[in-house]
């Protein structure tokens, strides 16, 4: 089903004197592809900076700001419009050989998919293997990869605490276990490495996440109001078919994608540095408003 969705991005830095901006990289832009149609994009930031554009390694689209001038205030501020196509949820058209685990990748494919099959985290107690396998035994486990999947996302939202955290980096899946709790990047990373105990290959999302109720409608989505991060699993015959564990859903519904990454450190929004002392920086304050359009009946 068609979503237009609109977004507006607003990222500012303040210092407590005039520093020196380095170079800053931004990950805003999603890609055009067979379930987005990007219609509209415009950046807005200040001061002014000059601006250039590269593919990093994965494909996704980086703008690269310098800055000629000093300044107490960074402002970035992102707004696109998007109609999405998601999955249908509801379709798994996985292929025989796997829909039941273990199974292996055929072997043309298995050299591009590479790390993404890989476990990145140390596990010496084996403390996600343990918590991955709950979802294969009986009674309630199961082998078949479509109910193990959507096993193990659920019960990453019901056992585990959704908190808010803007501090950089992740911690790591052992650590989430442990705490009971984590952000949207954390769940994520717990479960890509949870897959991939199986052998399945993970990788990583960031973009944003759109909740029915900011427009009226009742919802009770978690992480809405700044970037979101999910999972993608790859499953021959369906492709890489999207998760988000903070929410428990799957198949790309109200979900943006812009950066696809091996690690969560290669997908961050925004990123840089300065010249200044480290008591310079005061505080980062992030802003993401995503809403539905109407999308009007042309015919007639």
């Amino acid at each position: 089903m068609l979503q237009r969705l609109t977004v507006n991005h607003e990222t500012t830095y303040r210092y407590q004197r005039p520093v020196m901006p380095g170079e800053h990289f931004l990950m805003f832009r999603p890609r055009d592809s067979h379930d987005s149609r990007l219609l509209n994009a415009t950046l807005t930031i200040e001061p002014q900076a000059k601006l250039r554009w590269l593919h990093d390694v994965f494909g996704n689209s980086v703008t690269i700001a310098s800055f000629e001038q000093p300044t107490d205030r960074l402002y970035f501020k992102s707004q696109i419009v998007i109609d999405r196509y998601p999955f249908p949820a509801v379709e798994f058209p996985i292929e025989g050989f796997a829909r039941t685990i273990p199974f292996s990748y055929p072997l043309a494919e298995i050299p591009d998919l590479g790390r993404t099959i890989e476990r990145h985290y140390s596990d010496p107690d084996r403390v996600v293997t343990e918590w991955s396998r709950r979802f294969l035994l009986p009674p309630a486990g199961s082998h078949e990869t479509e109910p193990f999947l959507r096993a193990l996302n659920s019960a990453i939202r019901n056992e585990l605490r959704y908190e808010e955290r803007y501090s950089p980096g992740v911690q790591t899946p052992v650590e989430t276990l442990q705490r009971g709790a984590g952000t949207c990047r954390d769940f994520a990373l717990l479960m890509m490495e949870a897959v991939r105990t199986v052998g399945l290959a993970a990788r990583f999302v960031s973009g944003y996440l759109y909740d029915p109720g900011i427009d009226g409608v009742q919802s009770e989505v978690s992480g809405a109001g700044s970037t979101h991060a999910w999972v993608q699993v790859y499953l021959p015959g369906a492709g890489w078919v999207e998760f988000d564990p903070t929410n428990a859903s799957y198949g790309g519904q109200n979900l943006i994608p812009v950066a696809v990454t091996r690690e969560p450190i290669q997908a961050m929004p925004v990123s840089g540095s300065y010249e200044g002392a480290p008591d310079d920086f005061i505080e980062m304050n992030v802003n993401v408003e995503v809403r539905a359009v109407q999308i009007m009946d042309q015919a007639g």
